[in-house]
């Protein structure tokens, strides 16, 4: 898969291609099912497949102070899309600049003089242009005006709920990494840098790697989850992890960690970068009045996520 940083470095003589457009954080079912029929019509036709989308999050340039947690960082964005098929990722640096752009200047710079698109497959609640003024029916106009068609993709739903970014936000926000996981196809998945903490996992015999995280990632409800750690790149290893996320408030903690226990692991993470698959949501965060009984719940979190993992 090629990737282009902005809409000035597509190469040129890059021919026609079948775009798709949006900011795709998560590229969760509803995402793949845009994505996928976009790459399915371009190779009908023998064309090039395009995912346009954005970075910062057009919310944080819009509305400063408001970028949302972030589901998928980039390089896993990427990722995901390069296994749909995707030809190409073109990631537009969104800027006050750029976002001042009029539909029309948006279809004819990005999409016409730039990209050279046949057709462009967008979700039916699509919206674009300065002040989100342009929808489909707009696209479509464009469209007629400079030679490319619009096909529209229909949201995908369950049981009449529609799959978001939002919505998946929200449950994992809520600590429903099993709804977090139906809604996005996969588990929801927390990327880090395994740095030193204050050593006290260890002192109690469950030494842990402690993550640092982006200051926007979509870190689950204080709680322990269930996880799967994986920790390599291209033939990762995947290794069982009972995870806690909070303040550690038996200790009277007052920053929030997300600490991971490997079971049955006895190397060093420290300066790894590693990412956790969360899979069950065990129990929320406990105070106990002594070391004992905590010692003891941790083991039964073991277990139990021993259990759910095996």
């Amino acid at each position: 898969m090629q990737r282009w940083r902005g809409f000035e470095a597509v190469p040129g003589g890059w021919g026609r291609s079948v775009v798709t457009i949006g900011v795709f954080d998560g590229v969760h079912r509803g995402h793949q099912a845009i994505i996928g029929h976009a790459v399915k019509r371009a190779r009908d036709l023998g064309l090039q497949s395009v995912v346009v989308t954005f970075d910062p999050h057009p919310a944080e340039v819009v509305r400063p102070g408001s970028h949302p947690a972030v589901l998928t960082e980039p390089v896993r964005k990427a990722e995901l899309m390069e296994q749909l098929g995707v030809d190409a990722l073109c990631v537009v640096p969104f800027t006050p600049a750029f976002s001042r752009l009029s539909p029309d200047a948006f279809g004819h710079d990005v999409l016409v003089e730039a990209l050279h698109a046949a057709v462009v497959v967008v979700g039916d609640n699509f919206r674009f242009g300065h002040k989100a003024a342009g929808d489909v029916t707009e696209l479509e106009r464009l469209g007629v005006q400079f030679g490319f068609t619009v096909e529209d993709a229909p949201l995908v739903t369950e049981d009449g709920l529609v799959f978001s970014s939002t919505y998946i936000r929200s449950c994992v926000d809520a600590g429903d990494v099993r709804a977090a996981a139906s809604a996005l196809g996969r588990p929801h998945r927390l990327a880090g840098v395994v740095v030193r903490g204050d050593q006290r996992g260890r002192e109690l015999g469950f030494p842990t790697a402690n993550l640092m995280v982006h200051r926007y990632a979509a870190v689950p409800a204080d709680g322990v989850y269930a996880a799967w750690l994986i920790r390599g790149g291209e033939h990762a290893a995947r290794l069982p992890a009972s995870v806690s996320i909070g303040t550690n408030p038996t200790f009277s903690g007052r920053e929030r960690r997300v600490e991971a226990y490997v079971l049955d692991f006895a190397g060093d993470l420290y300066g790894e970068r590693v990412s956790l698959d969360f899979v069950a949501h065990l129990r929320e965060q406990r105070t106990y009045d002594a070391i004992e009984p905590l010692v003891a719940q941790i083991n039964a979190d073991v277990e139990e996520t021993r259990a759910l993992l095996r």
